[in-house]
């Protein structure tokens, strides 16, 4: 998996890569394990594993955690059994997590270039990463999932909502100077970029903001059809 290149790569991609790296260390510390304390968000991932694990598959093709931080979702599928790798943007997040988990995977990359061959991965995990999209890269970004999927392989997002989609620029964080859009969106506005990129929305969950929580989580599981011509 490579990066896009400084040139190549839109300017929201260079800005989260240069916003995470400046904050990584930061927000591995403040946030070593987003699970932790979460039985809804565990039950949800454990719902996408047990979808990956199509029976009668002979071979099982790997999973990408896209987004995956410090890396704490893609170990946890790998404890499950499943064959996992990260991808995030940021080279410094990507040092953090391969440091604490040094058994697994994780590669610089962007969602907005997978540069991963057709119908080759088994499921995605997007956790608080479509959120620094734009809105008018998302139909290309579910675009690359529904491509780079095998048939049936399902998805699972999570991100910010509300009652209407909004949008928010961050100059600031943990006491370092970045320049980071968040994007929060209801479930309806996602549903519908995956639905024309042709995934087959499985279950939406949406659950009320918690503790310094500014906004609700929603949670969208998909699946690329098991047709081929679906």
């Amino acid at each position: 998996m490579r990066a896009d290149s400084p040139e190549s790569s839109p300017e929201f991609v260079r800005s989260a890569q240069a916003s995470y790296d400046a904050i990584a260390e930061d927000y591995a510390a403040g946030f070593p394990d987003s699970l932790a304390g979460r039985p809804l968000e565990r039950a949800l991932l454990t719902a996408f594993a047990d979808l990956v694990r199509a029976p009668g598959a002979p071979v099982r093709p790997p999973v990408a955690d896209i987004g995956s931080g410090p890396g704490h979702v893609a170990a946890r599928l790998h404890e499950w059994g499943l064959p996992v790798f990260g991808v995030d943007v940021s080279p410094r997040m990507v040092a953090l997590a391969r440091r604490a988990h040094p058994r697994l995977r994780f590669h610089v990359g962007s969602m907005t270039a997978l540069d991963l061959p057709d119908d080759s991965l088994g499921g995605i995990v997007a956790l608080y990463s479509i959120i620094h999209v734009p809105d008018d890269h998302l139909p290309s970004v579910f675009a690359g999932f529904h491509r780079v999927l095998v048939p049936g392989a399902p998805v699972l997002l999570g991100f910010q909502s509300g009652a209407e989609d909004g949008r928010a620029h961050l100059t600031e964080r943990f006491g370092q100077e970045i320049s980071l859009d968040y994007y929060w969106r209801t479930p309806e506005t996602v549903a519908a970029h995956l639905t024309e990129a042709g995934l087959e929305l499985h279950a939406r969950v949406l659950r009320e903001a918690e503790g310094e929580e500014q906004h609700p989580r929603a949670f969208l599981l998909a699946r690329k059809p098991a047709s081929a011509e679906a």
